[in-house]
């Protein structure tokens, strides 16, 4: 009988150590529901992670045609069959007594059930009125990054040649927009450079504001058996929290909120100043580097020191020891993407990597990571704010060469200007002119910023709002028809992870009642619209999945992301493959730019940049001047200081962020018990001198408010740096009593708190640069604060706080060879 661990207390499992360029060993981690044992398993399905990006593979255990538990595969590149505790027991929200299985249409001020023909006749008498009376701009969507690559195709063809909408984009414009951004400005085309087998190889890993213990654990779980092993890479963590990984490292900064331009700058002026520098690569693969030098020249350490509020000899020992490693390979997440300046901040981590000559060698590269499960999908497919296949809205051969692909006259693709980021989609909703707005799978009423701000936007009269989603979330309460969808193990599609890693999740089970897979909803509403091509044939010509991703496959052929070397077949034989996969690399491509820049050619680059602090766009002859070889671009940045400043009346800086145990607003992790349970309410974190300095202790109920709104919570005193107040953004309102609510005294979502405010070049939301004081509600006595202590959240002083545990509902299976 296998080992068992309790994977709420020990959320990475146990330890299997290996030396660098070894083979990371296998660990196959499980779990069947009580009751059930591997003899009662019917068959076992393969599919790979829903609720992070890391693209863990495992198989989902079906018996009496429902799923009873997941196992890890072992052969799989990215997990070697390890899993998560979002892996091992979020599929049980599959199950949960509220999902959606009939469509609800509103009658009189409420939603009622009504049959799919009269919701999706409802959807497509709206689409045509308001076509023929205000054209397609009256029409947006706002869709996600769980849904699959199939499901994001077919949405970009209708919303772009069969609508003509340019306002399409998803939520992970909240979460990767700058990490696609950051690798257009400086590559010339998205398409993440690096690999996790990375990690492998690496001699230091920086992780910049990634706490990747807690956002992909299975990928920490590689870098804590290297740091058990021979040879361990040093780290260094740039996080003002006292993360899992900050805990780890050699070096960690802890910076003042929004100063991250700063540090970076004070990094790169000491690698160059001591010459710590690949000239030659420089030289042969970079343009910008005199403009970079320049920059950053008065960048000491002593100079961001006084503005990040970090010792300039940490800075110093970071430079070092980035400097002079042989194998570098650098993280970036939320921390960065979040913040004030966040495309110049990504970019400057791309050009350490590059001024390093730290690229496309074993262990060497950068990882600008996505949060969400198909985030990358989004990007390719043209979903999130882009045209399909990394094509460049500017470029007309781009833009014909799309329309040729899908057979209309390339004024049908709009492309009159940039495709409308999601903040401005939201705010057309709000002047008027957007009177449609379809959300699919993500709940912008607990997601979005300055949420008082977005209940008004999607309480309007005069905007027909569809949302499409499994459960009825807040978003969905305020909808005019709601859409029952079908979800992972429900549907078949497949999805791409954060190193370019596609997956086929393949059906498992029936959704329940009517529910749908958000395939087969699109092309519903496709008939029904009854979009032609040039020829009158269907605009949208498949079927199903397969025939879905076979289109998809002729859309990508020939680009960065070129897919037309896979099958279903091949990825049912074979599990997980990298992009691109063509007929010259039929295994994948492990990392990109092993043999110099290729994409970044005036005719071939996917944007010709924008100015890092400004957002002003460069012009295609200014970029055709700046880089006519098509070369990296070293783009330089200024620091400037962040929007909000604190003040009396404000003297905390706050951040907002997410904890191991919870995924995006919580509408499947907090349905799944061990992760309820692991994590089952908001809390607030401040460091113990600022406790003392307001009076409050461990467990009390304190209200943190900021100019926008409050939030309660019960507090938590961790490691996290003085000044800053911390609260998770997970929490909504659709499983608390009304007294609760917004407007009672204080709500429990995060987002109440924080700034309508962007990045000028991703057009990312700053959920990490904000201002707010804290006040006492009530003294804890004996009630203590629920956070989390296995993570970031952890107290400073744990002798009276109960220790995060899962027990008997939590164990897992773990076996191979640990240590």
């Amino acid at each position: 009988m296998q080992p068992e661990v309790d994977r709420i207390a020990a959320p990475w499992g146990d330890r299997t150590p290996y030396g660098r360029g070894a083979v990371w060993p296998v660990r196959v981690d499980s779990y069947l529901e009580p009751g059930v044992t591997s003899d009662m398993v019917e068959r076992w399905v393969p599919t790979a992670s829903l609720l992070h990006s890391n693209g863990d593979a495992m198989d989902v255990a079906v018996a009496g045609g429902r799923i009873v538990g997941v196992r890890g595969r072992p052969g799989e590149r990215v997990n070697h069959g390890r899993l998560g505790p979002k892996d091992l027991f979020g599929w049980q929200s599959n199950h949960a007594s509220d999902r959606l299985t009939t469509p609800l249409v509103r009658k009189g001020g409420h939603l009622v059930p009504c049959r799919w023909d009269t919701a999706m006749d409802r959807i497509a008498d709206r689409t045509r009125e308001l076509m023929d009376d205000s054209g397609p701009g009256s029409i947006g969507f706002y869709t996600s990054g769980q849904l699959f690559l199939e499901d994001y195709y077919t949405l970009s063809v209708i919303a772009r040649a069969g609508i003509g909408t340019n306002h399409l984009d998803g939520n992970t414009r909240l979460c990767t927009a700058t990490a696609a951004e950051s690798l257009k400005e400086t590559f010339g085309c998205d398409g993440q450079p690096a690999s996790f087998t990375d990690v492998d190889h690496a001699d230091v890993i920086a992780l910049f504001g990634h706490n990747m213990a807690e956002t992909q654990p299975v990928l920490w779980m590689r870098v804590l058996d290297r740091l058990e092993g021979p040879h361990p890479p040093r780290l260094v963590c740039l996080d003002p929290r006292p993360t899992p990984v900050a805990r780890c490292a050699t070096v960690h900064l802890a910076p003042r909120a929004g100063t991250n331009v700063a540090l970076l700058n004070a990094l790169l002026h000491e690698i160059i100043r001591t010459d710590r520098i690949d000239r030659s690569f420089i030289e042969a693969h970079t343009v910008g580097f005199d403009e970079l030098v320049e920059q950053v020249s008065d960048c000491t350490p002593a100079w961001a020191a006084g503005i990040c509020d970090v010792p300039a000899g940490k800075i110093t020992e970071a430079a070092e020891i980035l400097g002079d490693t042989e194998r570098l390979l650098s993280t970036v997440l939320q921390g960065v993407y979040q913040s004030h300046q966040a495309t110049a901040a990504a970019c400057q981590v791309n050009n350490l990597q590059l001024i390093r000559g730290m690229l496309g060698r074993p262990g060497c590269g950068v990882l600008q990571m996505n949060g969400q499960p198909t985030a990358e999908n989004t990007r390719e497919c043209g979903a999130d704010g882009d045209l399909p296949g990394f094509r460049n809205w500017e470029n007309d051969a781009h833009v014909e060469e799309l329309a040729r692909i899908w057979n209309v006259d390339p004024s049908r693709i709009p492309h009159y200007a940039p495709p409308t980021p999601a903040m401005q989609i939201f705010r057309y909703a709000e002047q008027g002119s957007i009177r449609m707005l379809w959300i699919s799978g993500t709940n912008p009423l607990v997601s979005l910023p300055d949420l008082h701000r977005i209940r008004e936007i999607l309480g309007q009269e005069r905007l027909f709002t569809v949302v499409q989603d499994l459960y009825a979330t807040e978003t969905a309460q305020l909808a005019d028809v709601v859409l029952p969808a079908a979800t992972w193990a429900e549907k078949t599609g497949t999805f791409t992870n954060a190193d370019r890693t596609v997956h086929l999740s393949e059906k498992a089970v029936d959704p329940p009642g009517e529910a749908r897979p958000d395939l087969d909803i699109l092309l519903d509403f496709a008939r029904r619209m009854d979009f032609r091509d040039r020829d009158g044939r269907p605009l949208v010509a498949w079927h199903d999945a397969e025939s879905a991703f076979e289109a998809w496959k002729e859309c990508s052929r020939g680009r960065p992301c070129d897919y037309t070397g896979l099958t279903y077949e091949r990825l049912r034989r074979a599990g997980g493959i990298q992009w691109p996969c063509t007929g010259q690399s039929p295994d994948g491509t492990e990392r990109l730019y092993t043999d110099g820049i290729r994409r970044a050619a005036p005719d071939d680059c996917e944007t010709y940049g924008r100015d890092l602090v400004t957002g002003a766009s460069v012009s295609e002859t200014e970029y055709r001047a700046l880089n006519p070889g098509g070369k990296a671009v070293l783009k330089a940045a200024e620091y400037v200081p962040p929007p909000e400043t604190t003040d009396e009346k404000y003297p905390l800086q706050l951040t907002t962020g997410r904890t191991l145990y919870h995924f995006h607003t919580r509408t499947k992790t907090g349905r799944t018990p061990q992760l309820n349970r692991a994590a089952p309410e908001v809390w607030v974190e401040l460091s113990a001198s600022e406790a003392q300095r307001h009076g409050v202790a461990e467990g009390d109920l304190v209200e943190v408010t900021s100019p926008r709104g409050s939030v309660r919570g019960r507090l938590r005193i961790t490691g996290i740096r003085d000044g800053l107040v911390f609260l998770p953004f997970h929490y909504g309102y659709w499983d608390t009593p009304a007294g609760h609510r917004p407007g009672a005294h204080g709500g429990r979502a995060a987002n109440e708190t924080t700034i309508t405010d962007w990045d000028p070049v991703s057009k990312q939301p700053l959920f990490k640069t904000a201002v707010a004081r804290l006040t006492l509600v009530e003294r804890g006595e004996a009630t203590a604060c629920a956070a989390p202590t296995t993570t970031a959240s952890a107290p400073v002083d744990p002798r009276h706080v109960p220790p995060t545990a899962g027990g008997p509902a939590a164990m897992a299976g773990q076996s191979g060879d640990p240590q």
